[in-house]
């Protein structure tokens, strides 16, 4: 009889002696099968280690990245990473403000500080005087320590008593028209914007190649006073033919203008010339 599959089988004659031959043979085949089972749960473990290797070495190399020539180029470090920057020493200012630019006004105000020389070219340089579009031809030039000399009326003693050092004097001309201004020297403003307050009569005009007597013998002209620093200037200007000068004669106060203008100018690039040499110089 048989006892269905699995079960022990008997042998040829049904004497009920078990075939130890096919239960031997049985055993043997269940053996092989658990063998089997065993190299094929071997194989899934190493397969499953293996994805799991692949897996971290997939992740890992998700911190690298590919180059132009598709080659994986190690990622840059962070910049934790990074050794950090010695400090930098931070820039210092001084509290102290420095002190202001001189002043050129007080280089031609006071004889004490206005140490550039004085003479006809530092003050009237050149054969010509240009302004604008005007130009005026330079002719005679005078310089003398006589202050009043250089006047007619009174204005000599007032020069005198407000202790005028030199008179500078320069004439130009122009299309019948002469002008002689005059540049009085004192030691202080002061002295210089008084003398200008004071002014009366005037400058004498001054002739000579190129231009003829003008202004002398009661010929009416028109005559001007001003001061800057320590300097006074005066002018006198007319028509070199000896016509009087009216109120309507602007080519005369036009000439005149331009020459106390530029009188001025000179005086005070004197001034900042000086200011800008001492902005400059080495402290002692």
């Amino acid at each position: 009889m048989s006892f269905g599959q699995g079960g022990p089988s008997w042998g040829p004659g049904g004497t009920g002696t078990p075939d130890w031959a096919a239960l031997a043979e049985a055993s043997a085949a269940r053996a092989r099968r658990r063998k089997w089972l065993m190299i094929g749960g071997g194989a899934l473990a190493t397969a499953a280690v293996a994805a799991i290797v692949a897996t971290a070495v997939i992740t890992t190399n998700k911190n690298h990245s590919d180059d132009a020539s598709g080659k994986n180029v190690s990622a840059l470090p962070s910049a934790s990473d990074l050794p950090s920057e010695p400090a930098q020493p931070e820039p210092s200012f001084s509290s102290v403000a420095p002190p202001p630019p001189p002043d050129p006004k007080d280089y031609i105000s006071d004889v004490k500080k206005d140490k550039a020389p004085i003479g006809i070219d530092a003050f009237f340089p050149g054969k010509k005087l240009i302004m604008g579009d005007r130009t005026y031809a330079k002719g005679a030039t005078h310089r003398t320590t006589k202050c009043a000399t250089t006047t007619q009326g009174s204005l000599g003693p007032i020069l005198t008593n407000n202790g005028c050092d030199q008179v500078i004097r320069a004439t130009y001309s122009r299309d019948g028209v002469a002008v002689t201004i005059g540049l009085a020297v004192f030691e202080t403003e002061a002295q210089a914007k008084k003398a200008a307050q004071q002014a009366a009569g005037g400058i004498a005009s001054l002739n000579g190649p190129g231009v003829p007597t003008f202004c002398r013998g009661g010929s009416i002209c028109r005559r001007t006073a001003n001061s800057y620093g320590r300097y006074a200037y005066f002018t006198v200007g007319g028509f070199t033919s000896g016509k009087n000068v009216t109120k309507t004669d602007k080519n005369v106060f036009a000439v005149g203008d331009d020459l106390t203008d530029f009188t001025f100018r000179q005086i005070r690039h004197r001034g900042e010339l000086q200011a800008s040499a001492a902005a400059t110089a080495p402290a002692t």
